[in-house]
């Protein structure tokens, strides 16, 4: 079940968090904020940006037996579910959140700080089929019957679904990263798939932690890579078993994980009507374009 507010829509069970965060938020400097929609490649970009700044001893990385969820909390999900206002000025800094929601719609004191956002969007066609078989495999009301995927699909293409509209969300955050480059890193899920060695090193050079020459010779780098893997995140038990804020298989974070993915699911004029809505709302988003990724 969603509902409206600013434009944009929220699961119901989630609103009062975004309302809380919305009012209670203060940013640090030192902040780093993850930003996605979801299935848009947030675990992973948890992982990675966990695995950066804790780089000093891989071997017994805190992911290797903890979720990257566990280790870097929503705001809305997490930091300020049900309402609630919890003290966060004993954290160490740097502190990490990660959040869903629209730029827009974020604590005017992190768009008014220096701390830092990384942001990472997905195809859109990927990125909903695998919303719709997390959701499919975590019933979170279990009394209605899910939607179909033509029903599905149909709101997705309004703009109606979790954070949505799709085409906003990215559109926001691309310019805020055109605007300010230095706070506001915009990457693409494809991209990181396509290079990750080169999309590692961006991502800590703009958290202000670049990988040294020594630390590249090592393999620090690729360590960090096969370390966050699917395949590698996959295969630890912790990710395998129980369940995320009592309710969420840890399971149904780890899929696939693959670029195009979509193919499987969906139909050939399905991807064109997505294209069609994209070429029209980022008109104005001056070069966020996803070519290549529709064929």
């Amino acid at each position: 079940m969603l509902c409206q507010y600013q434009n944009n829509w929220f699961p119901v069970r989630d609103f009062q968090g975004v309302l809380s965060c919305q009012k209670n938020f203060q940013a640090n400097e030192t902040d780093i904020i993850l930003a996605t929609m979801p299935k848009a490649g947030t675990t992973w970009l948890k992982a990675l940006t966990f695995s950066i700044l804790n780089r000093h001893d891989l071997d017994e990385s805190p992911l290797l037996t903890s979720t990257s969820h566990d280790l870097i909390p929503f705001l809305e999900l997490d930091t300020y579910r049900d309402g609630q206002n919890p003290g966060l000025e004993n954290i160490p800094s740097p502190r990490i959140f990660a959040t869903h929601i629209p730029y827009r719609v974020l604590p005017d004191s992190i768009p008014g700080s220096k701390c830092k956002i990384i942001y990472i969007c997905r195809n859109p066609l990927d990125q909903f089929v695998s919303h719709r078989f997390f959701l499919l495999k975590n019933r979170l009301q279990p009394e209605q019957d899910p939607l179909s995927l033509d029903e599905a699909f149909e709101m997705y293409c309004d703009g109606i679904h979790p954070f949505g509209p799709f085409w906003d969300h990215m559109a926001e955050y691309f310019q805020a990263g055109l605007e300010n480059p230095d706070r506001v890193l915009f990457l693409k899920y494809e991209e990181l798939k396509e290079d990750i060695v080169s999309s590692l090193k961006k991502m800590a050079g703009f958290i202000g932690v670049p990988f040294s020459v020594e630390e590249e010779k090592q393999g620090v780098v690729e360590e960090i890579a096969r370390l966050c893997s699917m395949k590698n995140m996959k295969s630890l038990n912790v990710n395998k078993d129980g369940k995320w804020n009592g309710i969420i298989e840890n399971s149904s974070f780890y899929r696939k994980g693959e670029v195009g993915d979509w193919k499987n699911h969906l139909t050939g004029s399905m991807a064109d009507r997505v294209e069609k809505i994209l070429e029209e709302k980022l008109s104005g988003s001056s070069g966020l374009t996803f070519k290549n990724y529709f064929n």
